[in-house]
């Protein structure tokens, strides 16, 4: 009996550590699991974060006047030339254009009188990466307007520009530019979070598709390309300015 007794110890001692390595087992296929959903949660999440995002400073801009302003146009409403930027707010080019080009339009022949400038909303950027922050920054450009303030956030836009849809225009910042500004944030935050201006800007896209736009800036003079698959220098739309008011009737 004594060695019967024995034998059943041992097995019963066998079955409780095997008992006991499976729920390790599965406790450790749990915590791996957990951990996984966890990575994955982390790796959704954090990139949207402003806290782990290097940029986390709002780069903040002195406001200049500029003559004429209404809405997204400078200038005098009829001016026999009309001069028309497609532009995306993700895009180096149009920022350097608007640092370089346009503060020249604006003294030569902006504040004259002779050309009406007309920001067209063209956030091409996104149909090529994931994220739409160059649509979110044009649909806040437009609710900034509002406020008789949109070339106020398009400097401000062009100022904290760091990559395309690498969390420069998250929700939050664009919010941040708003308050930066001295905003009325009750009414920019509701036409920003109701997209109150996406039709509008699908119209800018449209147009800038039936006139073969491919990329930013593109600048048109009464309709006309100047130097399509270029970005314009100044001289390149003096000229053509200047040949648009030498055209009879212009």
């Amino acid at each position: 009996m004594k060695g019967k007794k024995t034998s059943q110890t041992k097995r019963e001692a066998i079955r409780e550590r095997r008992r006991k390595a499976q729920k390790q087992k599965r406790l450790m296929l749990f915590l791996i699991i957990i951990g996984i959903a966890l990575l994955v949660t982390a790796l959704l999440i954090v990139p949207n974060l402003d806290i782990f995002n290097p940029e986390t400073e709002v780069i903040q801009i002195t406001p200049i006047d500029r003559p004429m302003v209404d809405g997204s146009s400078i200038g005098d409403a009829t001016a026999s030339v009309i001069l028309e930027v497609f532009s995306d707010f993700q895009c180096t080019a149009c920022r350097e254009f608007a640092r370089s080009v346009e503060p020249l339009l604006i003294q030569n022949h902006i504040s004259t009188g002779q050309v009406l400038l007309i920001y067209r909303q063209y956030p091409f950027l996104d149909d090529r990466n994931p994220g739409n922050e160059s649509k979110q920054a044009a649909n806040a450009s437009l609710c900034a307007a509002e406020q008789d303030r949109f070339w106020d956030y398009h400097d401000i836009l062009f100022a904290n520009l760091t990559g395309v849809n690498v969390g420069s225009f998250t929700d939050r910042k664009l919010i941040a530019f708003a308050e930066t500004l001295g905003f009325d944030m009750d009414l920019f935050e509701s036409c920003f979070r109701e997209n109150r201006y996406r039709s509008v800007i699908d119209q800018d896209i449209a147009l800038g598709r039936e006139r073969n736009v491919t990329g930013t800036p593109s600048v048109f003079i009464n309709g006309e390309i100047v130097r399509p698959g270029f970005v314009p220098s100044y001289q390149d739309l003096q000229e053509a300015i200047n040949a648009a008011l030498a055209t009879p009737g212009q």
